[in-house]
Order: C-alpha cells, then structure tokens, then sequence
C-alpha cells in the first residue's frame, strides 16, 4: 500500500472527512483491521485566510510549499491539498516536490464526465467561483462548461463558507439558502452542481436534492484510495 499525503487544516473540519472517508476506503477494499497509511501535515488555517483576503497568493504558495516538502520528507508517496480554494496555488505546490500531486479540480472533472455532465454548476468561495485557477481547468482541460451563481449568493456562499462551516456551524436557515441556489443554477442549464469547497458537503448533500451534486471532498479522498491502492511502478 502507499502512503497517502495530505496537507490539511484549511480547514480541520474538512480534513476530518478526508482521514475518515480514506481510512474507510481502505478498509472496505482491503477488509479486517485494515487502514490507511497516512501522513498529515494540518495548518494554521487563520495564517492562510489572512493572506487570503490580502490577495498575497505568492506567500500562501510559499508556505504550503513548504509543508509540502515536509510530507515528502516524511515518506509520502502523493500529495493532496484538502480544500478547493488553495489550488489556486497548486502549481507551486506541485513544484515544490516530486511525488505527485493529486489535483482536486481534476478527479472531480473525471467524475462529471462519467455521469456524462458537459454544462456543471460550481458552489465554493467566492476565489474559486470566481478565478480562472479552478473554472478554466474544467472548461480547457475537460470541456466543461461552468456556470456559477449571480453575485449576491456568491457573496452569500463565501460568507457561510467562512463565518460558518469552517467554525463547525450547521444552519438550517444556511442550508435552505444554498440549495436554493442549487436550484437557480439548474434552472440555468446546469445538469449538476459541484460542491466545489470541502465544508459545504458537510451542510448539503445528495439526500437534500434530486439534482446531481459532486462532493468534492469524496470524489478527492476516493482517488487518494485508489492511488494508495494501485500496483508499483
């Protein structure tokens, strides 16, 4: 088995259900007492968000950069960044070590393309709907079409994302609220939405509506699994 690298803590709240859902791959596929081999390096999430909203992108890279090359040093055989919004960064990352990077944006387009989705809409803060880092890797990479939501419920969607989920509050009001806009993107065209930042899976999920939703943080763990899985090279 390899060992899976994650960089986490942006926030814990997420990475809690990455070490959860791999371990619980690992132990569905192998069985028995069975886990997964993990090396976990978790920031300090309130030094990212910071640089975050300065817009200093380049010394956000450079600290996780520097984690990254950590978790290799400590025998990782990949490497995953646990959160959506800091693959703004990924190529620095990527950089920065050679065990490979497993890219988020790139497992969850994967997933669309099986279920035959070629028009998605994207749910995250307000960088990742936004910026081309994330968007444009579907649309070129993938020829994914993306549409996001009118700027009021981004605005919306960032702010529960930040002053909420990632400070563990769930909120029926909040709930209600983004699956209303999951519902104004259908009405759009979408043929599915992409929870496109790790928390939001842990307000929505499938359960909640009929329209196909992509929990970004299971679609990642489950190629961390299958990669910890796969034969040596």
């Amino acid at each position: 088995m390899k060992t899976i690298g994650l960089l986490g803590g942006m926030s814990w709240e997420s990475t809690l259900t990455y070490y959860t859902r791999i371990n619980t791959g690992i132990r569905d596929a192998l069985g028995g007492l069975h886990s997964a081999k993990i090396i976990l390096y978790s920031v300090e999430f309130s030094a990212i968000e910071r640089l975050q909203n300065l817009g200093q992108w380049g010394k956000a890279g450079e600290q996780l950069a520097d984690a990254a090359r950590k978790i290799e040093s400590a025998g990782a055989d990949c490497l995953l960044i646990c959160t959506n919004t800091m693959h703004k960064v990924a190529e620095e990352v990527e950089a920065a070590v050679s065990i490979p990077l497993l890219h988020i944006a790139d497992a969850t387009a994967l997933a669309i393309k099986n279920r035959g989705i070629n028009r998605i809409g994207l749910l995250g803060t307000r960088f990742t709907m936004e910026d081309d880092f994330y968007r444009g890797r579907l649309e070129k990479k993938f020829n994914i079409e993306v549409c996001i939501p009118e700027d009021k419920n981004r605005t919306m969607v960032h702010r529960v994302i930040y002053d909420e989920l990632c400070c563990g509050i769930i909120s029926d009001d909040s709930r209600n609220a983004f699956l209303q806009v999951v519902e104004d993107l259908a009405r759009k065209g979408a043929q599915g939405v992409i929870l496109g930042c790790t928390e939001i899976s842990l307000l929505i999920g499938s359960q909640d509506t009929s329209i196909p939703l992509f929990d970004t943080t299971a679609i990642h763990a489950d190629a961390a699994v299958r990669f910890a899985l796969s034969p040596c090279r």
